[in-house]
This record gives C-alpha cells, sequence and structure tokens, in this order.
C-alpha cells in the first residue's frame, strides 16, 4: 500500500521524473488517491533545465538553448494542459469507462506483479501509440509539434502537442479489461516523465544500460530529420519494443533535428494546427475519394502511387552544415517577452491551482487570454508587422484583468511595480503601433 499519500517529498519527486519509484510508495486502491506526478514534476523540470544550461555552458562556451526557441517550447507544453481545466484528460476518462463496463478481469491493485505487468503493458502501448503518430497522417499533424524544434534540450521535452491526447487513448483501452484504472493512472504519469530527461545533448552514453532502456543517445536519433534518423526509437521508456519490431537505429552522423520541412516560425498556435491544414489543402488537389481519404491515413509522405508509407525521395538532403531558423530581436525584446512570459507563468499556475473554484466561463475567459499573450509573444519573435498592434491589444486585456483583480501577482509585494511595468508596455506598445500607421499612412502618400 502507498506511504504518505499525497506526499509531495523531494525525494519521491524527483525520482518519479526516472521511473524510481516503488511498487510500495505508488500503488492505490483509487484513482482519486493518485497523486498528479506530472503537475508536482513542475519544479524539478525547471531546475534541470536550469542545471542543463549551466553545464551546457561550462562544458561548450555556448548555450543550448534560445530564448525564443525555449519559450516556444514552454508555451506549446502549457496549451497541450489546457484542456485538462475542463474535463479528465481522455486516456483515464476513456479507461474508467472501459473498465467499468467491460473488464474481463481484476487484476488487484495493491499487488507488485500488477505494478510490473502495468509498467510493460503502459510502455507497450506508448510504443505503438508513438509508431502509429509517425504513420498514419492525422496523428502525425497532432505529433509533429513535438518534433517542431530544431535544437534538442530538455524544453523540446515539453513542446507537446494540445490535440493528441484526443486520440492516443485508443491504443491504452486493452489494457482496461484487466488493470485498475488507478494503476493504469499512475503509470501513464510516469511513463510521460521519464521522457522528459532524454532530451538533452549533455548525456552522450550509458553503456549497457544503452541496450535495455530509452536514453538520450537513442532519442537523439529519433528527433533526427537525417534520413537513417526517420521513424526510427519509438520506446517510451524501454528500447526493446524497437529491437523486436525492427525500427532501433543507433546514432551515427550529425544528428540534425527537426521537421522534414521546418516550419520557420515561433508563433504557437500556427506550431500546433500547421499540418491539419497543409493536409487538407494536399486532400482537395486530388480527384479520387480513395486518395483524398489516403492522405488522411497513410504515412505522411505518401503520395498517389506510391507505397502506404511513402518515401523519403523529395526530402532536403541533410548536408550536417543546417543553422536553425532564428530571427534577430533585441535583447531588449528578448527581456520583455521573457518577463510577460514570467508573469504569465505565475496567473497560468494560478489558474491549475484554483480551477475547482472557478466557473466555466471564468476558466474559458483565462485560456483565451493565455493563448492570447503566448499568440502575441510569438508574433513578436518572429517580427511579424502586426505584432505592435496585436501587443497593444494584449496589454490593453492585462491592464483591464489587473484593474479587476481578475489575475494576481505572484508575489503581491511587487504589485505596484508589475502594475506600472504592465502600464509601460501598454504605452510603449500604443506609440510603436501610432509610428507603425504613420509609416503606413506616408507610404500610401
Amino acid at each position: 500500500m502507498a506511504v504518505e499519500v499525497g506526499s509531495g517529498s523531494v525525494s519521491r519527486g524527483f525520482r518519479s521524473l526516472f521511473f524510481m519509484l516503488t511498487p510500495n510508495e505508488s500503488s492505490f486502491q483509487k484513482v482519486e488517491e493518485v497523486p498528479q506526478y506530472v503537475q508536482q514534476a513542475t519544479p524539478f523540470f525547471i531546475g534541470l533545465m536550469v542545471l542543463e544550461l549551466a553545464v551546457g555552458v561550462l562544458r561548450t562556451g555556448g548555450s543550448v538553448a534560445t530564448i525564443s526557441d525555449g519559450l516556444t517550447s514552454i508555451s506549446a507544453g502549457m496549451i497541450s494542459r489546457l484542456p485538462l481545466l475542463l474535463m479528465r484528460g481522455c486516456e483515464l476518462s476513456a479507461y474508467m469507462y472501459v473498465w467499468d463496463h467491460f473488464r474481463l478481469v481484476e487484476l488487484p491493485w495493491d499487488s507488485a506483479w500488477t505494478w510490473w505487468f502495468a509498467f510493460l503493458g503502459v510502455d507497450f502501448c506508448y510504443y505503438w501509440v508513438h509508431r502509429f503518430a509517425h504513420e498514419v497522417a492525422i496523428l502525425w499533424a497532432a505529433h509533429q509539434v513535438h518534433h517542431s524544434s530544431e535544437y534538442y534540450n530538455l524544453s523540446t521535452a515539453l513542446r507537446q502537442s494540445v490535440t493528441q491526447p484526443f486520440a492516443s487513448w485508443v491504443f491504452y483501452l486493452p489494457m482496461a479489461l484487466a488493470v485498475p484504472p488507478s494503476v493504469f493512472a499512475v503509470h501513464i504519469q510516469l511513463n510521460l516523465l521519464y521522457q522528459f530527461w532524454i532530451h538533452t545533448e549533455l548525456i552522450r552514453d550509458l553503456g549497457p544500460l544503452e541496450w535495455i532502456f530509452n536514453t538520450p543517445k537513442h532519442h537523439r536519433v529519433h528527433h533526427g530529420r537525417n534520413i537513417y534518423c526517420i521513424d526510427k526509437n519509438y520506446g517510451g521508456i524501454l528500447i526493446i519494443w524497437d529491437r523486436i519490431f525492427g525500427t532501433f537505429a543507433a546514432e551515427r552522423d550529425k544528428v540534425i533535428y527537426g521537421l522534414v520541412f521546418p516550419i520557420r516560425t515561433f508563433e504557437i498556435i500556427f506550431v500546433q494546427l500547421h499540418y491539419y491544414v497543409y493536409l487538407w489543402k494536399r486532400a482537395v488537389t486530388y480527384k479520387t475519394i480513395g486518395d483524398k481519404l489516403s492522405t488522411f491515413i497513410n504515412g505522411p509522405s505518401w503520395k498517389p502511387g506510391k507505397a502506404r508509407l511513402g518515401d523519403h525521395v523529395d526530402n532536403p538532403k541533410v548536408t550536417g552544415k543546417e543553422v536553425p531558423y532564428e530571427p534577430t530581436w533585441s535583447p531588449s525584446l528578448q527581456v520583455y517577452g521573457a518577463l510577460h512570459f514570467l508573469m504569465l507563468l505565475g496567473t497560468y499556475h494560478e489558474l491549475f491551482k484554483t480551477k475547482l473554484m472557478l466557473s466555466q466561463l471564468s476558466i474559458l475567459g483565462m485560456s483565451g487570454y493565455i493563448l492570447l499573450t503566448l499568440t502575441s509573444l510569438g508574433f513578436i519573435i518572429d517580427q511579424r508587422p502586426t505584432a505592435a498592434f496585436l501587443e497593444m491589444f494584449r496589454c490593453v486585456v492585462m491592464v483591464t484583468m489587473h484593474r479587476y483583480n481578475c489575475v494576481s501577482t505572484p508575489f503581491p509585494a511587487l504589485s505596484a511595480l508589475t502594475e506600472a511595468f504592465v502600464s509601460l508596455s501598454l504605452l510603449f506598445w500604443a506609440l510603436q503601433s501610432v509610428s507603425q500607421l504613420l509609416r503606413i499612412k506616408k507610404k500610401q502618400t
């Protein structure tokens, strides 16, 4: 039986990142008793990302991440969790329904055998979730978000899709015929947490562990757009599934990260949804219903006349000299973006903390403000012509929300300073917008 239910001790929180919890301390009778391991891991995510930055500077003399890419990755992670404000996760909800109505046997929730069976079962199912997400275009439309960064660091692990959970739940349903939901709820979280630390270039080789476990070395290959990397190493915790099913590839040439066709933007809504639009535009160009449907259910590189998974003939050649997309924006704007992002993180945390006390309308309004802020920051990073107008509008919303106490300041002692900063932000972007309008009018005359 689990000890100290609900405890968020530093030891257990840290060990949960590496799946180092014992069955005794992570077995629960009811789903309601299962800790929010992912939510509790946030301080460890931050701590390890800071440590990675420090070690990266000491080892290479440069940064392993950029502000623009890091903010975009964390933004994607934030957006991916917004649906949880309004409903329980699809994976767990569907699982509990099948368990309640169709289970064949009921394995004991407090058995170590059940715990280890669930460990293998969830990881096996994840392998197929992951593989199908690469081999079925409509599923890849969601999963491509995670691969869109041209960098590979711990923040990349947080770059998650808001739509992928709406399809992945199907693959875990066979487990609901026997494994209690409380056991599944533990393992689905721990499986995800394990995959955080493998997103780094600083850990090169782990020796014999590489034969069994998914490691940074194996997962770097998975994120590569080199020909030898594409559609390889799908494992979550264990790499043995890839070795069994023939999808394993060892790290060889320098790995170039990102999508085969880089999207070259940091606008978060585009990052999340652009591939759905691309698939639709492709489908409407085909004449037959079969080809239109195949666009969505075959591989991402499929075209009429090709095999189901397509091929890589049209892929841009990887030379090893590719440079990640990094628009130039001034240091002052970078500081501005970082400060507003930190303020938003406080609002985001407070929203999840108080969600049970808020109406659905309030939750929708706050979620909309979060999306607006992240979108506007993406416009600023990309240096879009309309960035000044959008950010001015966002600042108006932000000032209004502060005035009517719709958002709280993370540090009450700094509330006056925060309000002053928000007001100055609005003034700055109002002046920028007026200046831009005058330039446009001057050009027209």
